[in-house]
């Protein structure tokens, strides 16, 4: 009976720190991505190439062309 009354402030002790320990995790965004790690290294270090641009004054995109004379019956 003596054991109980030293062992039960001691394990309130623990699990008190413990949760203490876990709400400071949760605010500090211990928590925020769960999936990223796991997958993190399936990504590539380097970072794309860029493609050339085009001239000024050329379309983009041959849609963006005006239309010629061919082009209208």
């Amino acid at each position: 009976m003596e054991t109980i009354f030293v062992l039960l402030p001691v394990a309130l002790l623990i699990a008190g720190i413990a949760l203490a320990m876990f709400v400071w995790a949760v605010r500090t965004g211990q928590y925020d991505d769960l999936e990223t790690p796991a997958v993190r290294m399936l990504f590539d270090d380097e970072p794309p190439r860029e493609t050339p641009r085009d001239a000024p004054g050329e379309p983009t995109h041959p849609s963006d062309a005006a239309p010629t004379r061919s082009d209208h019956p």
